[in-house]
């Protein structure tokens, strides 16, 4: 345990940028009854701010609103907000500068969004899989003046699913090549998301911007910290993203061409085995499994599997040799929890554990007495 965590009696303060939108929903929903979090503040945009968030939201999913924050009034997305950190939902197109202004502000800055992943000195971060690249804070602040804040980002809602799967195989025999074809469930495209006359007895072979991000996100989770610097991993990966008429739920169909022989067995078990830090570390939203490995030749599906681990695992199935590379498999992400908001607060717990989320308040008592020395 962390010293901030042996000297807390009180929750963090969480405020959530985005709030009302689909991925801040979901954020707000997976934080009620949290055991370390509480939301503090809701920021959105101008058109919402000023509002009780029950009037301000349209809300989305399953059952209703946490109570707790009905009648929390929206807030600017702008600093100061009354919160010792901050998750972002925001929409790309203002995401970049609001967030750097919050960092700037001295708030932890935990990102759902694309605009700083592939910045030299920020975090890309799955915890299982490189929770060392959170070394990468202190450089981010040399470089960049900030204080007691800084950007963390969590990966795109496909890139997690591919990276957990292939970190393990990366691990025990080193991952060479990669061809994925993604087909992402609706909601990946947020509310009111894909027009009904596109996706309705469709599939559209075309998601702007997702193969490249599928392509290079991967090699940064996988790459090697060092010197300051994320030395990208040398796999090769190429992808098809495809958008289909599934409401929850990224499948996605691998293959890979590994650098050191492997037999079937050895796949499965590299695979069934893995785990990370937050599965020592017991952090709250960390699944017991983090990869579910299925035996069944018709699984991993959709409606059948993207809540195991309560949306935090990814489910990998039909593992078989490949006539073309290796091996090929099947693999099921939860695109809203493990792909974004719950992969969010999995880095704000692992950052709590660090000791990288201090309470606002003694950091800016720390501040004042140093500026008074």
């Amino acid at each position: 345990m962390t010293l901030e965590r042996a000297n807390s009696s009180r929750k963090w303060r969480a405020g959530i940028l985005g709030a009302t939108g689909a991925v801040g929903q979901q954020m707000i929903q997976l934080l009620a009854g949290h055991p370390w979090f509480t939301v503090a503040e809701l920021g959105a945009s101008e058109r919402s701010a000023g509002k009780p968030y029950r009037t301000a939201v349209h809300w989305n999913l399953n059952g209703s609103f946490p109570p707790a924050v009905g009648d929390l009034v929206v807030k600017a997305a702008v600093p100061p907000l009354e919160c010792d950190f901050v998750l972002s939902a925001l929409d790309a197109g203002v995401a970049g500068p609001i967030e750097e202004e919050f960092a700037r502000a001295g708030y932890p800055v935990i990102s759902n969004s694309k605009n700083h992943r592939m910045a030299e000195d920020v975090p890309l971060v799955i915890p299982e899989v490189n929770a060392d690249h959170l070394d990468l804070i202190a450089t981010q602040r040399e470089r960049r003046g900030y204080t007691s804040g800084y950007l963390v980002t969590n990966p795109n809602c496909s890139t997690v699913g591919l990276a957990m799967a292939l970190a393990p195989l990366e691990r025990a025999f080193g991952v060479a090549e990669v061809f994925v074809v993604t087909m992402q469930a609706i909601s990946g495209a947020g509310y009111p998301g894909v027009p009904s006359l596109d996706i309705l007895d469709n599939v559209i072979p075309h998601i702007g911007g997702e193969e490249e991000k599928v392509q290079t996100e991967p090699r940064k989770i996988l790459g090697r910290l060092s010197g300051g610097a994320v030395k990208f991993s040398e796999m090769k990966v190429s992808a098809h993203c495809n958008r289909v008429h599934v409401l929850d739920g990224h499948t996605e169909s691998v293959s890979v061409r590994l650098r050191r022989s492997a037999s079937l067995a050895e796949v499965r078990e590299a695979l069934s085995t893995f785990a990370g830090e937050p599965q020592k570390l017991r952090l709250p939203s960390a699944p017991a499994h983090p990869i579910v490995v299925t035996e069944d030749s018709d699984r991993p599906q959709p409606r059948r599997d993207r809540d195991a681990g309560n949306g935090m695992s990814v489910v990998v199935g039909r593992i078989r040799p490949c006539e073309i590379a290796d091996f090929k498999f099947t693999l099921l992400v939860h695109n809203t929890i493990r792909g974004a908001a719950g992969a969010a607060i999995l880095n704000a717990e692992l950052l709590a554990e660090r000791g990288d989320l201090p309470h606002r308040d003694r950091v800016e008592e720390r501040i004042a007495a140093q500026n008074r020395a």
